[in-house]
């Protein structure tokens, strides 16, 4: 792609001037923290009937994570979009809200329950914004990460493959094998490899999009590429079924082979590309019905999951029970039993906001998804070098698709993947690894927005002689 006269290679537009706007940033930080500390504030009134002595700890520590994670922006990435801190902001915060929710209510249930999970996420998310500020100093330039590109990808299938390898005792968890744990102490290593990969994918599509971009025929309108460019969507899909088959993970298999295959498409804009890939993985998951015991369960738990309700289907079911109850306007913070749903603070914690915040909630907190994915498209549509826009683009769609494929499987629209939802449950692997996922994207939109530098005076030819002033 090459830079018109008046752009430099990062996307800033010369002559012209790109407000920062940290002031709109931090205005909006401030909302977020306002909602936060009211649904902590509505949760602890409704439940117990007063505020909870911790309540101003927990609002100073939000607030000063989040003035960190602001100055950090302001002196770091100035140029930034001032809508992704916030949207994330947004985000944790509601998290912190329902997961402080359905610790109240176990502690109803059963008077002995000592630990509370919100203020280990609070942790998890200290942490995260930790590693935020790190990659916003220790990256200046995101073109960078196309020099370690395949050194990632060797770290990321490193991730994927230590649960695989692990003894069951040490890496399974529910039927899949994808965790690493040790003293008490678990990580999920595959949200850090979807990061890794997601950048190799990205050099990798730069390097060979024009090769990628041939056609060999035209079919029903549609460019087919050639044979012998398949390669690489083959071993995407081969990676995305060795997950599936050897550590049983039917969310991280979709997940990776939808951000290769998406990705390719937006490298080459052949549009057959998405249909060859939805045809390997179709063929790829009726194969792995037919062999693998958990997927079928998952998908007869799918198709009919009033038949499993005393059994493998007794999740789905009480999630669309509590989505029927909170209806258009939910029962209000506080006032559902969304711990009715097994593990609702991660794999359901979308159920338990659309039972209490009903479907106005659950709808408005997709809107801030979809903000802060069309902030990262954004930034991708307008970075002049081709690898940040294919990284952009690779890791908004991640986040557009993750959500769609948790929300798809607590509303029944797909078979239960085993993803959380990011930002939003409880989990301190998905949590960091994300906030490290939006650092690059705000370095990304740094490099988009940053105005070039003013162009100096036109330097003389070689061999032309200076000009001489004479005087009269």
């Amino acid at each position: 792609m090459t830079s018109g006269p008046n752009t430099d290679p990062r996307g800033g537009t010369a002559g012209t001037t790109s407000p920062k706007r940290r002031g709109t940033e931090l205005a909006l930080l401030g909302f977020a923290l306002l909602i936060t500390l009211s649904a902590q504030a509505v949760v602890d009134l409704t439940i117990t009937g007063s505020l909870r002595a911790e309540l101003p700890v927990f609002g100073a520590w939000f607030t000063a994570l989040w003035l960190v994670a602001h100055l950090a922006v302001r002196r770091f990435a100035p140029y930034a979009d001032p809508l992704l801190l916030p949207s994330v902001a947004l985000l944790v915060g509601l998290g912190l809200a329902v997961i402080h929710r359905l610790d109240l209510a176990a502690e109803q249930v059963n008077s002995t329950v000592t630990r509370e999970d919100a203020p280990v996420q609070l942790v998890w998310a200290t942490l995260g914004v930790v590693l935020f500020v790190v990659v916003l100093v220790v990256l200046r330039d995101h073109r960078v990460l196309s020099r370690f590109a395949y050194t990632l990808a060797l770290l990321g299938l490193l991730l994927l493959a230590i649960p695989a390898v692990l003894p069951s005792s040490l890496s399974e968890v529910n039927g899949a094998k994808i965790w690493i744990r040790v003293a008490g102490f678990s990580i999920q290593p595959g949200e850090f490899a979807k990061i890794c990969l997601i950048v190799f994918f990205a050099a990798y599509l730069v390097d060979k999009r024009d090769v990628l971009a041939l056609a060999s025929r035209r079919v029903a309108g549609l460019e087919l590429p050639r044979a012998r460019d398949l390669g690489p969507v083959l071993v995407a899909w081969a990676l995305s079924i060795l997950v599936l088959v050897f550590e049983r993970d039917l969310g991280s298999s979709l997940l990776l082979f939808g951000i290769f295959v998406v990705m390719l498409y937006v490298a080459t804009e052949r549009a057959s590309w998405l249909l060859i890939g939805l045809g390997l993985f179709a063929g790829a998951a009726f194969i792995a019905y037919q062999v693998f015991a958990h997927v079928q369960s998952r998908v007869d738990v799918w198709l009919s999951p009033f038949d499993y309700r005393d059994g493998a289907g007794y999740q789905l079911v009480q999630s669309l029970f509590g989505l029927g109850t909170g209806g258009l306007f939910g029962a209000g913070l506080g006032g559902g039993r969304p711990d009715q749903v097994p593990v609702a603070k991660s794999d359901f914690i979308a159920a338990a906001i659309g039972e209490e915040l009903g479907l106005f909630g659950l709808v408005a907190v997709i809107i801030v998804y979809l903000i802060l994915v069309e902030r990262g498209l954004r930034s991708s549509l307008i970075v002049r070098d081709a690898f940040g826009k294919l990284l952009a683009a690779g890791l908004s769609f991640a986040i557009a698709w993750q959500v769609f494929v948790v929300l798809g499987g607590v509303t029944g629209l797909l078979p239960l993947t085993g993803l959380t939802t990011p930002f939003l449950a409880y989990g301190g692997s998905s949590l960091v690894a994300n906030f490290v996922l939006v650092a690059v994207l705000v370095r990304i939109s740094d490099a988009a927005r940053r105005p070039a530098a003013p162009a100096g005076p036109p330097k003389p030819a070689l061999g032309d002689a200076p000009t001489e002033v004479v005087q009269q």
